[in-house]
């Protein structure tokens, strides 16, 4: 593992990813479109949106593992550690997988090898990303397996050594695949739904091992995940995603208290509140089939107008960079919002969204932003 990132300069930076998948009738669909996020040492930022928003590609993207075809990357940049990993040979890019950049996936059960004991998962990590002397070379790597699972806090590690995937819990489980992940000692971790399935009890043990992560190693996390609850308890930046694109970017405290889109809006008054009672929650749909909710930014003059894939353009709206008539537009100071390039808009070019990281004491809890966890 090697950090070559200057001062200031972000670990990774996605710049105009735009992916797309050939269909069975001829058709191409795009999953991404012009994707931009960065990602300093230490930050972890939240990617969140409903099913099929493309999340999970835009992280399967970042390491490359779309399988192609029917995916493919049209263009774009993902610069990581001062390189772009678009332009990597596979053989170097095999060695930033693990070794500087590693993923936890959807399902740890159905990720880890059934056949293969939890140390022999582990251990084929040491061996790859680890220069291990070739003397004593088993039980260096063993010996570096039971501290990769202490690590996470794995209850009897040297047992759990030699255990099957399914003598497990799905917590430890969970906990056997982020310390594969480690065991390569990655500046980026991509994290996919790492809570998703887990009862609360253990969403808050691995949330909080996360934390230690980031304090203890300067772990960066890429959070992929629907559950604005862990989102405002743990995450840095929060990007909202929809249709592939991101429509609104800005640090978690500032997007929870003052959310500018209305679909960011929809996805906050979706979800339980404390000590709020309501009939029926109301459904995305209801708060976004509002044309008020989209005729301005709110506490902006007319022209700086949300973006929607199925809304029609202003008839002002002047066509941009490859011709499009939409752009994220920095609202205010670190807040960046997908808006229409009306005239007004046109004249306001905005800087592309990058976030740094401010380590904050404060502990946040999801009952901060009012949320109700479930």
């Amino acid at each position: 593992m090697t950090d070559d990132v200057r001062d200031g300069a972000p670990l990774l930076h996605v710049r105009d990813l735009v992916v797309t998948f050939d269909l069975a009738d001829g058709r191409r669909f795009t999953a991404v479109d012009g994707l931009e996020i960065s990602i300093h040492r230490s930050q972890m930022l939240a990617l969140v949106g409903e099913s099929g928003c493309g999340k999970s590609v835009s992280a399967l993207t970042i390491l490359r593992l779309l399988a192609s075809p029917p995916g493919q990357i049209e263009r774009g940049t993902i610069d990581f550690n001062g390189r772009d990993l678009l332009t990597l040979p596979e053989q170097a890019m095999r060695r930033v997988r693990g070794g500087e950049i590693a993923m936890i996936f959807q399902e740890p059960t159905a990720s880890l090898n059934p056949v293969l004991t939890i140390g022999a998962q582990i251990m084929e990590t040491i061996r790859i990303h680890h220069r291990l002397p070739w003397r004593g070379r088993t039980r260096r790597a063993r010996g570096l397996a039971v501290n990769a699972l202490r690590e996470v806090g794995m209850p009897r590690p040297d047992e759990t050594l030699d255990a099957y995937p399914h003598e497990l819990s799905g917590g430890m489980c969970q906990r056997a695949m982020i310390a594969i992940a480690l065991a390569g000692n990655p500046l980026l971790l991509l994290a996919d739904e790492p809570t998703t399935a887990l009862d609360v009890s253990i969403q808050r043990q691995i949330l909080d091992l996360f934390r230690r992560l980031r304090v203890r190693h300067g772990l960066a996390l890429l959070l992929v995940t629907h559950d604005l609850g862990v989102v405002a308890e743990t995450a840095d930046v929060v990007a909202v995603m929809y249709a592939g694109r991101i429509v609104e970017l800005a640090r978690v405290d500032e997007l929870f208290a003052s959310p500018f889109h209305p679909y960011t809006r929809g996805l906050l008054e979706s979800i339980p509140r404390l000590g709020s009672r309501r009939d029926r929650l109301p459904l995305v749909s209801e708060l976004i089939s509002s044309r008020e909710a989209f005729a301005v930014v709110p506490g902006h003059r007319y022209g700086v107008v949300p973006w929607w894939p199925t809304h029609a353009p202003p008839r002002d709206a002047i066509p941009g960079r490859d011709d499009r008539l939409h752009q994220m537009q920095e609202v205010r100071p670190g807040h960046w919002v997908r808006c229409w390039r009306t005239p007004y808009v046109a004249e306001h070019p905005a800087s592309r969204p990058d976030i740094p990281f401010i380590r904050q004491d404060r502990h946040r809890t999801d009952s901060d932003a009012g949320i109700a966890r479930t």
